[in-house]
């Protein structure tokens, strides 16, 4: 009952919010975008274990985003989709992560400018890579790609 109340009451806030007419802001890091903590803090499958999610096919059985939930991210956001600008519906912790498909996890990423969404995607396979092989607690990954993946990208890429 604790999680449906749960679901139910992120529900109501994320609709609460946008009737107030507030919008998420991005934030930045230099010159790459960050998502607004507020409306998308990152919100992850309870109890999800590393190994479950390091079994081949796993984030593919779990994404199921439809147009609707796509179209509320764009909107909480003012964002408007643009071929090789803006932007797609990405997952703040990734789905191989053990983040979920809710509203609180998910954020229109732009491709533009650079660090974007497919360096953001680079990031999360090195991120699996390691939590699969045990050298990287899920936990950390986790918190990583909360706080400011853009950080952890950085370092990942200086350290090659």
């Amino acid at each position: 009952m604790q999680k449906t109340f749960s679901v139910f009451a992120l529900i109501t806030a994320v609709f609460i919010v946008a009737a107030a007419g507030q919008r998420a802001h991005y934030r930045t890091d230099g010159s790459a975008l960050l998502p607004d903590p507020v409306i998308t803090p990152g919100a992850t499958v309870p109890s999800i274990s590393a190994v479950r999610l390091c079994r081949p096919g796993y984030a593919a059985a779990a994404r199921h985003l439809d147009g609707a939930r796509k179209s509320m991210v764009y909107r909480e956001y003012d964002a408007r989709p643009r071929p090789g600008v803006c932007c797609e519906v990405d997952h703040l912790v990734s789905l191989e992560l053990g983040g979920s498909n809710a509203i609180a996890n998910l954020w229109p990423q732009p491709y533009t400018p650079r660090p974007g969404a497919h360096q953001k995607d680079l990031l999360e396979d090195y991120l699996h890579r390691e939590v699969c092989a045990g050298t990287l607690p899920l936990v950390i990954a986790q918190q990583e790609l909360r706080q400011n993946w853009v950080r952890y990208w950085r370092a990942m890429t200086n350290h090659r």
